[in-house]
C-alpha cells in the first residue's frame, strides 16, 4: 500500500490542506467538505466508512454544506493528476501496466 499510495502524498496535501481551510471557513468537519464536494460534483452516492456512528451523523450533515463556485476551486487548484496506478499481477506474472511497483520475480532478476 505504501507503494502505490505514499509516494503521491506530496502532491496530495495541498488539497488536503485546502480541505481544512474551506471545513474551518464553514465551521463543519472536513469530512463534511470532502462529501459536499462530491455532491457538487454530480457524486450522488460516494463511497463512505461507516464504521462508527459518527460517520453517519456526518454524512447526513454534510447535506446541509453548501460549497460556493470559490470554495471548490479553492480545493481544486492545486490539483495534478496521479500516475496510474493499478494492482499488482499474480507473482511470477508480468506486473501490469499502470503500476509502480515490480513483481517479487521481477526484482530477483536484477
Amino acid at each position: 500500500m505504501r507503494n502505490k499510495y505514499d509516494q503521491a502524498q506530496a502532491q496530495d496535501m495541498p488539497i488536503v490542506e485546502r480541505v481544512l481551510e474551506v471545513a474551518e471557513h464553514h465551521g463543519v468537519p472536513m469530512a463534511q467538505v470532502a462529501l459536499a464536494w462530491h455532491w457538487a460534483k454530480g457524486v450522488t452516492a460516494p463511497i463512505v466508512g461507516c464504521s462508527k456512528p459518527e460517520r453517519v451523523d456526518d454524512v447526513i450533515a454534510a447535506l446541509g454544506v453548501q460549497l460556493t463556485e470559490d470554495d471548490i476551486a479553492h480545493i481544486e487548484e492545486p490539483y495534478t493528476a496521479h500516475e496510474l496506478v493499478g494492482p499488482l499481477s499474480r507473482p511470477g506474472e508480468k506486473a501490469l501496466a499502470g503500476t509502480l511497483a515490480p513483481t517479487l520475480k521481477e526484482t530477483t532478476r536484477n
